[in-house]
């Protein structure tokens, strides 16, 4: 199987090789994408019932009993990222825990999205007080995560919500501890979660405290 390409800004980062590193998730980690994808598809004439833990899968025509196809999902999604892009919440707590963590690590933001969505993407963060270095790519985010670790002699941090990207990143990048955190409360109990791997906090002063003893921010 051919491996997605690591994004080529990921190499042209500035990062202290001398500071800790927290690579953080955009959607349902640092915002509440669930929400506001909701929002869209019904504004679109479709329902979204949240059954499952999986994007496309909770999406119906309405009155239907059968989740829409793949092809009309993606067709949505990407509608989505061109028009509606900024109607997206932050998750609570989310700007203050990464303001302090910043205090004494480098923080950069690693999302799964269109490429096209760059733009907007950098812009929601930037607007919603969260200024920090944005990488966008594809596919399962170990190998991305290993290079990023890998330029700094610091220890790392990664927080995701799914738990396909976090068993690629201990595949990958086995030194990096791992997080994984859910933002919409609806969402928490559906999502698959490996808590003897992957330690798990769905509250964000809560994580950032648990990120920072672990990276030992506070001792150096």
């Amino acid at each position: 199987m051919t491996e997605t390409p690591l994004p080529p800004e990921l190499f042209q980062l500035r990062i202290d090789p001398q500071a800790p590193l927290v690579i953080v998730d955009v959607d349902e980690v640092l915002a509440q994408f669930m929400r506001g994808f909701e929002r869209f598809v019904v504004s679109q004439g479709y329902e979204m019932r949240l059954e499952r833990f999986a994007l496309f899968q909770n999406l119906y025509r309405a009155g239907e009993s059968e989740p829409l196809d793949i092809v009309t999902g993606r067709r949505l999604f990407d509608a989505f990222f061109d028009l509606d892009r900024h109607e997206i919440e932050v998750a609570p707590g989310a700007c203050e825990s990464l303001r302090w963590l910043a205090r004494r690590a480098t923080i950069v933001i690693l999302t799964n999205a269109p490429a096209s969505s760059r733009p907007a993407r950098a812009r929601w963060l930037i607007e919603n007080d969260l200024p920090y270095t944005l990488v966008v790519g594809q596919g399962p985010k170990g190998r991305a995560v290993a290079a990023l670790a890998a330029r700094t002699r610091g220890p790392a941090a990664f927080v995701d919500d799914l738990l396909a990207n976090l068993e690629s990143v201990a595949v990958e990048a086995p030194r990096v501890r791992r997080f994984q955190m859910v933002a919409d409360e609806r969402l928490r109990d559906l999502a698959p979660a490996a808590r003897d791997r992957h330690q798990r906090i769905d509250d964000w002063p809560q994580l950032a405290e648990a990120i920072a003893h672990a990276l030992e921010l506070w001792t150096r």
